[in-house]
């Protein structure tokens, strides 16, 4: 099993060797996975990414997203720096911005942005994954900090919330090593496959369905 840092250099330099042609071919592929699933379908606020640093790039998906109507987010690093996001509406006309690590994020006034807790459903990029539902990020520890309230047993609200990780289909590894403050996933989806996560989450009876019956 390789430590975590050994294995985020590694698939890193694997996903930034990819031509932009396979890239193209993945994200497209990538959509036709996610709209597999029915909560995917039938989610009304969904946020995602801007890729880089070779990750799988959902923005056919946004473009999808906008020509169905669906409300899309962007995640933005929280003004008190306080290592958490938030999350800002995301149009065609939205002026994006390099927040303080160089990343492009909405110039939105923090008014009009929304915690993580009233998404439908959260797209976030992965560096690898394995089958069990385990994930590697970039290290930095933002989504785990934000998504932090699911992992609490005792917490009032059930959590409804899909938080769903994409990756290229190469970055699935046998065991990822994992961390008591990782927070699961209830899919990992890839160009190829979408694979369920059999971690279950307390109080989540009330989550939307996120179902399909040919899940591998």
């Amino acid at each position: 099993m390789l430590d975590r840092k050994r294995l985020r250099s590694t698939m890193r330099k694997k996903r930034r060797s990819l031509s932009r042609r396979d890239q193209n071919l993945s994200a497209h592929r990538l959509l036709n996975q996610l709209c597999k699933l029915a909560c995917f379908r039938h989610c009304k606020k969904i946020a995602l990414y801007l890729a880089s640093d070779g990750e799988i790039d959902p923005d056919c998906t946004i473009k999808f997203l906008w020509q169905t109507g669906k409300r899309v987010f962007l995640p933005v690093l929280h003004p008190l720096g306080e290592n958490r996001l938030y999350f800002a509406p995301f149009h065609p006309e939205t002026r994006l911005v390099n927040n303080r690590y160089g990343i492009l994020e909405p110039d939105i006034d923090s008014a009009r942005q929304v915690p993580a807790w009233s998404l439908d459903m959260v797209l976030l990029p992965l560096v690898a994954f394995d089958r069990s539902g385990g994930r590697l990020g970039m290290g930095s520890g933002y989504y785990d900090r934000t998504f932090q309230f699911v992992l609490k047993k005792n917490r009032q609200q059930p959590f409804n919330t899909n938080l769903i990780g994409l990756a290229h289909s190469f970055q699935e590894v046998e065991k990822i090593p994992v961390e008591n403050w990782d927070v699961p996933l209830r899919y990992i989806v890839t160009e190829k496959a979408h694979i369920k996560n059999i971690t279950k989450l307390e109080n989540d009876k009330n989550n939307i369905g996120c179902h399909n019956p040919d899940v591998q």
